[in-house]
């Protein structure tokens, strides 16, 4: 595979990770498996990629959950007030811990939205987010 082959595939990875670490759906699991089974690159570079790819998106959850609390008495906001205050309470009785589960479906965005909303430290976010992303994608090259 050339050089230009090679950066199109991880840049493929990192953006398909991107979206899946973000609110909008995607699959990177798929494009991850692909890499791997094709083998032309090394397992520890697709994992890292794909690591950071859906970190970054988790990092856009965290900027949206930050910045919700203006937007969120907005019609077009998509939960109402009683769903926000429910999500709110759900994550502050789980707290930061929760965020271990932000490898998940659909409910791991949220999670990661909702931290932003409650202000958790950066750093904290960041470290249990990547142990969360990372672990999933180690065990998905594991497997394979």
């Amino acid at each position: 595979m050339s050089s230009a082959a090679d950066t199109a595939a991880l840049a493929g990875l990192f953006a398909s990770a991107f979206l899946a670490g973000s609110i909008l759906p995607a699959q990177s699991e798929a494009v991850l498996a692909a890499l791997l089974i094709a083998g032309r690159q090394p397992a520890a570079l697709l994992v890292l990629v794909a690591s950071l790819g859906n970190i970054a998106g988790a990092l856009l959850n965290y900027g949206l959950g930050r910045s919700a609390d203006r937007f969120r008495h907005r019609r077009w906001f998509p939960l109402s007030a009683a769903g926000w205050d429910r999500s709110a309470a759900l994550f502050n009785r789980w707290g930061v811990w929760s965020l271990l589960l932000s490898w998940l479906p659909i409910i791991g965005d949220g999670f990661t939205v909702l931290a932003g909303a409650a202000r958790t430290p950066l750093g904290r976010f960041v470290a249990l987010v990547s142990i969360a992303k990372a672990g999933r994608y180690a065990v998905l090259a594991a497997l394979l």
